[in-house]
This record gives structure tokens, C-alpha cells and sequence, in this order.
């Protein structure tokens, strides 16, 4: 019989582990839901010849993997003074709320640094 470690010259083994490698990478991604079911499939197709001698295969290894999860974010709508739509995001949680970003400094609700010497936002 067939061994599978060997045939093709070992690419058959070779391209599973690649494949199931890439699965179980997909499994330890904290970006992906760990219970989502991964697939590694292979396939090989048969043609024999004419006279029923020889057998072509042809080896095909597939995988399903779980896809990254959704990342949430906010937008600010605004309008410029010539009315054209803009939009930011909003980093504060709350329009028009400010914040203490993380380096510590206050800044308005886009993440803008706020200079109280100047008494305007200035951007990081």
C-alpha cells in the first residue's frame, strides 16, 4: 500500500503539516475565537490511463480557519465651513468630553493634546 509519509516524494505529509501548522497558529491567535472549528482537508484525485496501468494523482490540501474578530472603533461626524463632511475618532467616549490620554496630558474628544497655554488643542 500507499505510504502517505513518502509519496510524492513526501510532499503529500509535507503540505498536511504546513497545513495543520497554519491551523493550529490560527487556534493560538488571541484575534480569533478559540471554539470557532478549524478544517484541514485533503484530497487527492485518481486518473488512471488507458489501459489501466498507471494512476496520475493530483494532491490538493485545503484549510478553513477561523477569521479575525470584529474591532470596534467610533467616529465623530463633523462639517468643515465650507460644509464638507469630516469625521474623526472619537477617543474620549462621550462628544465633547475630554480625557487624560495615556501619556497623562489632557485632551479634548478626538485625542488631541489640549495646551492651556495657548488655549487650544494642538495634535500629538
Amino acid at each position: 500500500m500507499i505510504d502517505l509519509n513518502t509519496f510524492a516524494e513526501g510532499a503529500l505529509a509535507e503540505r498536511f503539516n504546513r497545513e495543520m501548522q497554519r491551523a493550529m497558529e490560527n487556534i493560538a491567535d488571541p484575534n480569533t475565537k478559540p471554539e470557532l472549528k478549524r478544517k484541514v482537508t485533503m484530497t487527492v484525485t485518481l486518473e488512471g490511463d488507458e489501459k489501466r496501468e498507471v494512476i496520475s494523482t493530483d494532491i490538493q490540501v485545503k484549510t478553513i480557519l477561523a477569521p479575525a474578530r470584529n474591532v470596534i472603533g467610533t467616529l465623530i461626524l463633523d462639517r468643515t465651513e465650507n460644509g464638507k463632511v469630516t469625521g474623526a475618532e472619537l477617543k474620549s467616549g462621550i462628544k465633547g468630553q475630554t480625557y487624560i490620554n495615556d501619556d497623562g496630558d489632557l485632551a479634548d474628544d478626538r485625542g488631541e493634546v489640549i495646551d492651556f497655554k495657548n488655549k487650544k488643542s494642538k495634535s500629538n
